[in-house]
């Protein structure tokens, strides 16, 4: 019994240890976008998309091999029929054996098979780039998932000093009730603002458990419904710098490398070898085409009237023969024609779905410019009123303390004071994300994606 009791207390602190290791294990950024990218049950399916794009690619090229089939029939004759072996008509039941050995290439088919190639080569590699994009938008939407953890992570500790800042007022208060120095109303506002403190505390919390949570779905983490970050952004100053550059050259940078651009240029050119391809049963095909046969006949027999075997009938009847077939579309019902007009459209489609993706991503880089312009002022701007609001503060509630204005008037300050911190952290979160972004689009490394 003894011996079993320590077994259950040395599983029971394994376990505790387990749970205290993993509580503390911290994510970093980069360890949060490859966790997602891993784990991403809609990135596979466009990884899917990719192996079957290449599938097809590779397909396409094995179309001009020749191709070659085998085929074999058994027939049994009843009733009137003629004689495989002598021609003559009969009335007699037999059976006989077919084999054959056939092969064709396609000579010429308008160039169907090299433009097929071609476009099946550059949908393969759109399907690449169009993964790739994918995997970049959820890097995105987990770094602002990760921000935002951050955010609210500075909102609680806002929340906190809030907090304490009105309980050591609470005990000024009680204490300079006792002394005679304050009225029981003092008390109540004193009260009433711990709670709204202690209230605002708690909305943070819950709006950094949300956070929290967003990651945790965007990483498809399982099992866990809490995650700790590493980052020490809400404690530094950051770099913030006028943009060097235009949106017009960051947009000429981007277009060199940015995946869905990459994507919608290779479905054009496919759309163009399409086109080509369709084209292509307009013209007349040649092919070449050989094969091999045998058979065996139950009417074949020899001069004593015995059938002869199997194995001299399947030597002796053997044939070769080789052909060249040339067809020539005449009239179709105009189908040929109306699918070169249907991939004309397509065509025409593809590009216009290219020019509203360069469209799209200048319009996108214009906005990026124009809020790290805006986030520029605003910074440097919040930096200024969190020092006047601190100072502020400051002097009101040493004032508070000598009794020299009211707790409203405290509170007032107070709340000036956080509302600063908190348009401080939102501006230094948006420039690091806005800075991420703009480094995206000109090429540099953001994230550690192949």
């Amino acid at each position: 019994m003894n011996m079993n009791w320590k077994i259950n207390k040395v599983v029971l602190l394994a376990c505790l240890i387990g749970n205290i290791v993993s509580a503390q294990e911290k994510w970093t950024l980069d360890n949060c976008v490859d966790y997602a990218i891993s784990h991403n049950l809609q990135l596979k399916d466009f990884q899917y998309n990719a192996d079957s794009g290449k599938e097809t690619y590779r397909q396409s090229i094995r179309n001009l091999l020749p191709t070659i089939d085998g085929s074999s029939s058994y027939t049994i004759n009843f009733g009137r029929s003629t004689d495989p072996f002598t021609n003559d008509v009969v009335t007699t039941d037999f059976f006989s054996n077919n084999y054959s050995l056939e092969s064709s290439v396609a000579l010429f088919q308008g160039f169907q098979r090299l433009n097929s190639i071609k476009a099946s080569k550059f949908l393969y590699k759109a399907t690449q780039e169009e993964t790739l994009q994918q995997k970049y938008l959820l890097a995105f939407r987990v770094m602002q998932a990760f921000y935002d953890i951050e955010f609210f992570e500075g909102l609680v500790s806002i929340s906190n000093e809030q907090l304490q800042v009105s309980e050591t007022n609470l005990e000024l208060v009680q204490k300079q009730i006792e002394l005679g120095l304050m009225a029981g109303a003092d008390l109540y506002e004193a009260e009433s603002l711990l709670l709204t403190d202690s209230l605002n505390l708690t909305q943070s919390e819950n709006q950094l458990a949300a956070a929290k949570l967003r990651l945790i779905q965007e990483m498809n983490l399982e099992g866990t419904t809490d995650i700790t970050i590493q980052s020490d952004l809400t404690k530094k100053a950051i770099e913030n710098r006028p943009l060097e550059v235009g949106a017009d050259s960051i947009y000429t940078e981007t277009l060199d490398f940015l995946p869905i651009l990459k994507a919608s240029n290779l479905r054009a050119k496919a759309a163009r070898k399409q086109l080509g391809a369709t084209r292509g049963q307009l013209y007349p095909s040649l092919s070449l085409f050989g094969g091999v046969g045998t058979g065996y006949f139950e009417t074949t027999r020899d001069t004593l009237g015995v059938t002869v075997p199997f194995r001299e009938q399947f030597r002796d009847n053997t044939f070769q023969f080789i052909g060249v077939s040339l067809n020539i579309p005449i009239s179709n019902r105009w189908s040929r024609r109306s699918a070169v007009k249907q991939q004309k459209i397509e065509r025409l489609r593809a590009k216009n779905n290219l020019e509203v993706q360069e469209q799209l991503v200048y319009q996108t880089i214009q906005t990026l410019v124009q809020e790290h312009d805006a986030l520029y002022v605003e910074y440097t701007q919040t930096i200024k009123n969190l020092e006047a609001q601190r100072l502020a503060f400051a002097i009101a509630q040493k004032r508070y303390e000598k009794g020299l204005i009211n707790a409203i008037e405290l509170f007032t300050a107070k709340n000036l004071f956080a509302n600063a911190q908190n348009q401080h952290l939102q501006v230094k979160l948006r420039s690091e994300v806005n800075k991420s972004t703009l480094d995206f689009y000109r090429g540099l490394p953001v994230f550690n994606i192949n």
